[in-house]
This record gives C-alpha cells, structure tokens and sequence, in this order.
C-alpha cells in the first residue's frame, strides 16, 4: 500500500466522522461511475452534499483546498446529479463541499468549506 493511499484513506475517515459530527447524515461513500467518483454523498437538511475530501501532509503541491478547482467542483456536481437519477429520495438542492486536511506536527487540521463553486 503506497503511503499517500493511506493519508488519503486516513483523511477520508477523519472527514466522514466530521462529516457526521457537524449534522449530515452520510448516504454514500467512495460512490463511482463512469465518469468520476464523490468522496462523501451526505444530506445536510434537504440538501444533498457532495463532500471532496482532499488530505495534504504539507504544501510541496499546494493547500489541500487549492487541489480543488473549478472542473473538479463542476464535475462533482455533474456526479451528485447522477447519483441522484437512480433515487428515489428527493432534495430541495445540491450543494458541494470541501472537507479539506492538512497535517501539521503530527495532527490534522480540518478545515470544512460549503457550498464551493
């Protein structure tokens, strides 16, 4: 297992009990099709996040939230759409949100942003 795959795992359940902790109930995790992936599907009220998780162990490729662009943020909305077609569960709107982890001394820092565009 390759160490990057491993902070990514570890950030991933850092975010999802985070996730948890701030109200949203997680409807999915890790769901995949053809034309991506969204790290965490959540409801936040009657609306359904798309949460991207993004996991830095420092800044040699950027802030954790700058790994998040524009097309990344499009494209997750493209994804919560999809996911939504095969539900029946019904929301008022979709939201996408950054779950953003960086290691500092060892702990993370969680830094949460909604409603990214």
């Amino acid at each position: 297992m390759a160490v990057g795959n491993a902070l990514g795992r570890h950030g991933e359940e850092i975010a999802a009990a985070f996730i948890r902790n701030s109200g949203m109930r997680i409807l999915e995790r890790n769901w995949r099709c053809r034309e991506g992936e969204v790290d965490i599907l959540a409801r936040d009220g009657d609306t359904l996040v798309a949460v991207e998780v993004k996991t830095r162990s420092g800044h040699s490729h950027g802030t954790a939230l700058e790994a998040v662009t524009p097309e990344k943020v499009a494209r997750l909305y493209g994804l919560a759409t999809r996911w939504l077609a095969g539900r029946r569960e019904r929301f008022a709107r979709v939201r996408v949100d950054v779950v953003a982890l960086e290691r500092f001394a060892g702990e993370f820092v969680v830094r949460h942003e909604r409603g990214v565009s």
